[in-house]
């Protein structure tokens, strides 16, 4: 396999974007990571778009194409595929992305992801959004995404003894963090009582305890290791993408407090880039809730089952802690475009390793990201190094 590594990055604001379309927003991400790389463009000789629902929210299918058309690389014959893995769409042309390059198929190609939500009404955003769970089995008797993961915060709360202040830190950090952020949607600082105080969503989570769903668009530029030295002397790798299933509906899973797509992903991600989760410096999560956040420490193997909650209350997660996460704010806070956030992830892992990610820079070698499908029948674990 070739070694593949990261040239260049972009992306666009991520927020409620009533000014900007989606070919707009798009081609920002896409000018900004072809002007990092150094390139013209005509060298990209693939592209893979993470798109969640362009079908309904612009009533426009072939976003692949849309997007080859209006960045010009259609009169290339530039191939392009839209990928769809619910919110793991961005994660999933990551990975196909990766692999396309690799294989030694493609030299230079770029990973993208887009998603503008804020077209349609909130009714309608929500039964999308329902649709990345089980629809017959979930969907249909009334349980929205926020109800099915806050069933997964109550029996963790009962079992392993996690409190509503806990998820409230969680929160509070990532917002803390997107002030550092020039691009997230959310750049103020919250306290826990913020967050308790917010309306329920559903019994645990409150408001703020909820990722918005967001306008944005990102791009990483990738290349095989022979390339990307003649672009940079400092290329950042990716040692490691891998994704793993678990069941659509939650009432199948062994264990509703354990994602195993994540435990599953992560476990050969580091068995592929030969680490152990010690070895990881800054990792971005998908916190799309806060319990998200929380659980996701113990299936990355950050800490044992149960004890997730510990890292967050002994600061070891934030900016200045051993184990920085979600440095750009998160989903909480920079905002989650839903087939954007997977390639968001990256960029920001990249400023990280680059040493370029400005007042949130933080100390670290190796990097990790989380992209979850859903309620996590999809996840998608890369690992990153400058190495």
């Amino acid at each position: 396999m070739e070694k593949v590594a990261i040239i260049g990055v972009g992306q666009s604001e991520f927020g409620e974007l009533w000014d900007k379309g989606f070919r707009e927003i798009v081609l920002k991400a896409g000018i900004e990571a072809i002007e990092d790389a150094g390139l013209e463009g005509k060298e990209i000789e693939a592209m893979y778009i993470g798109n969640m629902s362009g079908g309904r929210y612009l009533a426009q299918e072939h976003i692949s194409a849309l997007i080859a058309d209006y960045s010009g690389l259609a009169e290339l014959g530039t191939p392009s595929t839209r990928i769809e893995g619910a919110d793991a769409s961005g994660g999933l042309a990551l990975r196909q992305a990766y692999l396309a390059v690799a294989s030694g198929i493609h030299d230079i190609v770029i990973a993208a992801g887009a998603e503008k939500v804020t077209d349609v009404a909130s009714e309608m955003t929500t039964d999308i959004m329902a649709s990345s769970a089980d629809r017959e089995w979930e969907g249909f008797v009334g349980a929205t995404i926020p109800a099915l993961f806050a069933l997964m915060a109550k029996l963790h709360f009962e079992r392993y003894g996690t409190t509503s202040e806990d998820l409230a830190m969680v929160s509070v950090k990532n917002h803390k963090n997107g002030v550092l952020n020039p691009k997230a949607q959310f750049r103020r600082e919250i306290r826990v009582e913020d967050v308790l105080n917010s309306p329920l969503v559903a019994e645990p989570l409150h408001l703020l305890d909820c990722a918005p769903l967001s306008d944005g668009a990102s791009a990483v530029i990738l290349a095989n290791e022979k390339i990307a030295r003649e672009y940079t002397d400092n290329p950042v790798f990716i040692r490691a993408c891998t994704q793993a299933s678990d069941y659509l509906a939650v009432q199948n899973r062994r264990d509703i407090t354990t994602m195993e797509s994540v435990r599953k992903a992560s476990s050969l991600a580091y068995r592929m880039a030969k680490i152990s989760p010690e070895d990881v410096d800054v990792v971005e999560i998908h916190d799309s809730f806060t319990i998200a956040e929380i659980m996701a420490y113990e299936d990355l193997g950050f800490v044992e089952k149960g004890k997730g909650a510990e890292l967050i209350r002994e600061g070891i997660t934030e900016l200045t802690g051993p184990l920085p996460v979600n440095p750009s704010g998160g989903l909480k806070a920079c905002g989650h475009a839903i087939g954007a956030t997977g390639i968001r992830q990256a960029v920001e892992i990249t400023l990280q390793l680059r040493g370029m990610a400005g007042k949130r820079q933080v100390d670290c070698e190796t990097g990790l990201s989380l992209n979850i499908g859903g309620t996590g029948a999809t996840a998608v674990v890369t690992v990153y190094g400058v190495r």
